[in-house]
């Protein structure tokens, strides 16, 4: 019988459905394309963060943003990480690692938060490109956290949809409504939770990172330094 792995792999590559179609249009990228990722998690760890200690000290190096890259990667992506990252404009992820063009697989939406759409954003790219790593990133001051801390305090609602963020993130974030520094407490606390909530809600993340093909880490950006910090 055929394992859950294989299965799903089939469902990407059967032709004729939907998720066979999505397969063809992101084949296999070029071997020039892939040959220098890290393959991994470790290796792909020490990647971003050399990447992000070349950003800090101001000596990006812009790799893979060239004409050339751009044709090599145009046939087919071979990401060495996927990134879960909040949707703030100073905290892109191509620009704090000095990675480029096919490097990242970024899902991106304010807070960080892992719902059903990017799960299965994120578990399309573990399938289809085995990325040996997944970065969940939040960051200082992140707006989603305050917001959600004053909503708490003050028993009030956000307008619109982003009240559907502020859900998401209240029972992570309440306990640190009356601490002194609790937007940097609910910041790293978002953080882990959206990491373990990731391993428990994904049997196909889970499954990667108890055979050690995956890691799965969360990490805090520095709005301030630009310094990216390895919390778990």
């Amino acid at each position: 019988m055929m394992d859950s792995s294989l299965r799903r792999r089939a469902l990407f590559t059967a032709g004729g459905a939907v998720a066979g179609s999505i397969a063809l249009a992101a084949t296999a990228a070029p071997a020039s394309a892939a040959s220098d990722a890290p393959t991994t998690p470790r290796a792909a760890l020490k990647a971003l963060l050399d990447g992000n200690r070349r950003f800090v000290s101001g000596h990006s190096r812009h790799p893979h943003q060239s004409v050339r890259r751009l044709h090599e990667v145009a046939a087919g992506q071979h990401p060495f990480a996927v990134l879960l990252g909040c949707a703030d404009s100073r905290v892109s992820p191509e620009l704090l690692f000095d990675q480029g063009i096919g490097d990242l697989f970024d899902d991106r939406v304010a807070g960080n938060i892992v719902d059903d759409l990017l799960l299965g954003s994120m578990e399309y790219a573990v399938e289809e490109f085995a990325p040996p790593l997944l970065v969940v990133l939040g960051h200082e001051r992140c707006g989603a956290v305050s917001a959600t801390l004053n909503a708490v305090a003050n028993n009030t609602t956000a307008p619109g949809h982003i009240q559907t963020i502020v859900d998401a993130l209240r029972p992570i974030v309440t306990p640190f409504v009356n601490a002194p520094d609790g937007v940097e407490q609910a910041v790293r606390a978002n953080i882990t939770a959206q990491v373990a909530a990731l391993i428990a809600g994904s049997e196909i993340i889970r499954e990667k990172v108890e055979k050690r093909e995956m890691a799965v880490v969360g990490a805090r950006y520095d709005l301030d330094t630009g310094l990216v910090t390895v919390l778990s």
